[in-house]
């Protein structure tokens, strides 16, 4: 791409950003980011999110859908519940929100992130995690197809019987394959498209409840 059609992608980005009826909201309401209201929509939708439950929060960063649940936790006085965030980059803090910073796909990390648990299962995973894109269908879909189904391991091991995984994937290679892959792990399995999620972007969430 050259840079003067970079220049303009970036322009239209940015033009399209700052009108984004969703980024005014997130402002007026103190959250981080628009993809608060995606799993706020969801949540309302759905009912994922309950005070005391534990929740991982996985690709946290800026932290727009921990603030959502503990936004949740809080709504009765006090704050009732167990939030821990796990992003690579850095997340400026939330009060009551355990973070973990570190590389999900690292033994290491999944091994600090375990242990922080101690042995506690998890009612609600919620992963909202991106691979850095290249812009190579294949490598890019590869990527993808990977954190999903990372997302997707952790929450077998981990979540409780009745336990809820709700993660971010996109439509294109091996998406099928990933609701399959639901179908046989989960009782219910849903398909989410929030109003928030922009109409243009191929992602989609998938919901899946309760333990087979």
């Amino acid at each position: 791409m050259s840079t003067i059609k970079k220049n303009k992608f970036s322009q239209a980005w940015m033009h399209e950003h700052i009108n984004d009826p969703y980024v005014k909201l997130a402002q007026r309401e103190g959250f981080r980011a628009r993809a608060a209201y995606k799993l706020k929509e969801i949540d309302e939708q759905d009912g994922l999110i309950k005070a005391g439950m534990t929740v991982v929060d996985l690709g946290s960063t800026p932290g727009s859908w921990s603030q959502v649940v503990r936004e949740k936790f809080t709504k009765g006085g006090g704050f009732n519940g167990r939030i821990i965030a796990l992003d690579m980059l850095d997340m400026e803090a939330i009060e009551g929100v355990e973070f973990i910073k570190g590389d999900f796909s690292e033994d290491i990390v999944l091994d600090q992130l375990s242990a922080s648990l101690n042995n506690t299962k998890v009612d609600l995973v919620l992963s909202d995690m991106a691979p850095n894109l290249t812009g190579i269908p294949t490598v890019d879909a590869a990527r993808i197809e990977l954190v999903c189904e990372l997302a997707l391991d952790f929450a077998k091991t981990h979540l409780s019987d009745n336990g809820t995984l709700l993660i971010k994937a996109f439509h294109g290679g091996g998406f099928e394959e990933l609701v399959k892959q639901f179908r046989t792990t989960f009782k219910v399995v849903h398909t989410r498209k929030p109003k928030a999620s922009r109409g243009k972007s191929a992602e989609t969430y998938l919901l899946g409840r309760g333990l087979k």
